[in-house]
């Protein structure tokens, strides 16, 4: 008799018939945490997005309009003019050219740097590694503003004021990066590493044919947090521009857009949505490295 048949009883299939196990249905104390958890997840979306969506319809009202109270929440004329002004009167075009170059810079430098320090702190043995380590991570702790006077006095000796080399060098290495990469590395197997040894691989082809492209999720979130950080910069940019337009980033642009002529609310507003925009792009292209970064070990 197989496990599928009944049991008759009374020309009848006994109740203890054996039936392939369905989905179960939700009991209702799940169903309720389930709909506390959106509602959370939805508040914080809200909130998370609240002021985005504002900036954006104030971008597209008029002065008048942005004085009343309650301010709108959907324009109903909406003024794209503003934005052609922002970018023509606020050399936007410029300013976006040179964030570009300096965060490229600066993302592909941490990327490298990141990648190598955190190789050798996870596969090579050599003497203080762990003492070195925890040299590197010291370095979070200190804010940026303590080296600032440092790091301009260096850069003013080189040479590199007002310069692209002045604005990337201070920030091509990072001890955020070295940890994010190095943790990386170690959840590969070193049972791998001593087979890819037994082929006749080095540490330099593993790292670039094997640990790097098993670290992808880990170097594409290091480089979208890379890249915000370097777009957002407004401190050291201000104190190693000149007073030209050579190589002041995006950030200093919106600043002055509000002094000149066009210093309108709404103008400074459409400026803003135009550098803020890049970030979005770039945010909604990587959600998915971004989201295997942060789970990645955590479910077995």
């Amino acid at each position: 008799m197989g496990p599928d048949a009944g049991v008759e009883v009374g020309g009848d299939l006994h109740p203890q018939v054996a039936r392939r196990p369905g989905r179960p249905r939700p009991r209702p104390g799940r169903r309720w945490r389930l709909a506390v958890r959106y509602a959370l997840l939805t508040l914080g979306a809200v909130v998370v997005l609240a002021p985005l969506y504002l900036t954006v319809v104030n971008s597209l009202l008029p002065p008048s309009a942005l004085a009343e109270r309650p301010p709108p929440f959907f324009p109903l004329h909406p003024r794209w003019h503003d934005y052609p002004v922002a970018w023509s009167q606020g050399h936007l075009g410029v300013y976006l050219r040179n964030s570009a170059i300096q965060t490229v810079i600066i993302v592909c430098g941490q990327l490298v740097t990141s990648v190598l320090a955190g190789y050798a702190f996870a596969f090579v043995r050599f003497p203080f590694r762990r003492v070195l380590f925890v040299v590197f991570l010291a370095t979070l702790m200190i804010p940026f503003e303590v080296t600032l006077v440092t790091n301009t006095q260096t850069i003013s000796s080189l040479g590199w004021y007002n310069t692209f080399e002045g604005l990337a060098v201070p920030f091509l290495a990072t001890g955020f990066g070295t940890f994010l990469v190095r943790q990386a590395f170690l959840q590969i197997p070193r049972d791998l590493r001593e087979a890819a040894t037994l082929d006749g691989y080095g540490h330099l082809r593993f790292m670039l044919r094997v640990a790097v492209p098993l670290a992808r999720p880990a170097l594409a979130a290091l480089g979208v947090f890379s890249f915000l950080a370097a777009w957002n910069q407004y401190l050291w940019p201000l104190v190693v521009t000149g007073s030209g337009d050579n190589v002041r980033t995006v950030q200093i642009g919106l600043k002055l857009l509000q002094g000149t002529q066009v210093s309108h609310t709404d103008v400074a507003l459409a400026g803003t949505v135009i550098a803020v925009a890049p970030l979005v792009v770039l945010l909604v292209a990587f959600q998915k490295q971004l989201v295997r970064s942060l789970t990645g070990g955590a479910v077995k």
